[in-house]
């Protein structure tokens, strides 16, 4: 069953990693070089990063927001700390995009695999599916809500802030999900709306002033695009894992029949 649930899991993380990478290149990475140009001067040296953390962001819908738009406790860029490596423009930075869609992809199939087993539902197409849309509900649109995806450039609070609010917001949303969903009696269903709703009422960390030249429609723009990107991602999840479970364990039957 072990090694069923994780050939599974491969493949589902690598079909949705190649089409989210193809939907990413085509539909969201000509935003992000688009962004960069309205960044300053003083900011061209860190672009390739800027990019490339981009990639990140998009590949997994996890961090809420950028690591690159302030140095460590501050506002601003941090000019004082040497440029590390990154992948250069291109198909370089196309393939390190696509190997993180990748790793993400394997890891959430990890992860809605073990949430189809404590629920125990049988892995079919319908119910990947529906867990995969459950997951893209809890793991990207809700804290988007609150932190939208955003572009370089753009300012927002503390990185450490924003990660936690994140985690909140998930970690929220799936046992409201879990309540309405699952147990669905009356009282469930209102804690579980409660729960969903907590986060948005305590309200996202922000900054009061983000000085920022990127125009809001392009941000606008950037923001349903990528989390189109991440409804499919999450959706080609769900309906691949419960696919690639039947089609293995088709073949395991075979082999015992032979």
């Amino acid at each position: 069953m072990i090694t069923r649930l994780l050939s599974a899991a491969l493949v589902a993380g690598f079909l949705a990693s190649v089409v989210a990478t193809g939907l990413q290149v085509a539909l969201t990475s000509p935003l992000i070089l688009q962004a960069e140009t309205y960044e300053g001067e003083g900011t061209h040296a860190l672009a390739p990063a800027l990019d490339a953390s981009s990639a990140v962001r998009l590949a997994s819908l996890i961090v809420p927001a950028h690591a690159h738009s302030h140095a460590p406790g501050e506002g601003g860029h941090d000019h004082g700390t040497a440029e590390e490596w990154q992948p250069a423009p291109g198909l370089q930075r196309i393939a390190f995009t696509g190997l993180a869609t990748l790793i993400g992809g394997v890891g959430y199939a990890l992860l809605l695999a073990a949430v189809m087993l404590a629920l125990r539902r049988e892995p079919t197409p319908r119910s990947g599916l529906a867990i995969g849309i459950a997951g893209f509900l809890a793991v990207a649109l809700a804290p988007a809500i609150g932190l939208p995806p955003e572009l370089p450039g753009m300012g927002g609070a503390p990185l450490l802030l924003r990660q936690s609010w994140w985690l909140m917001t998930v970690i929220a949303t799936g046992l409201g999900l879990y309540l309405i969903a699952v147990r669905r009696v009356p009282l469930t269903i209102l804690g579980g709306l409660v729960l969903i709703v907590a986060p948005h009422l305590a309200g996202a960390p922000q900054v009061a002033e983000a000085a920022s030249q990127v125009p809001p429609a392009l941000a606008a723009q950037f923001a349903a695009r990528s989390l189109a990107i991440g409804f499919v991602f999450w959706a080609l999840i769900g309906l691949a894992y419960g696919w690639a479970w039947w089609l293995f364990g088709r073949e395991a039957d075979a082999r015992s029949h032979a």
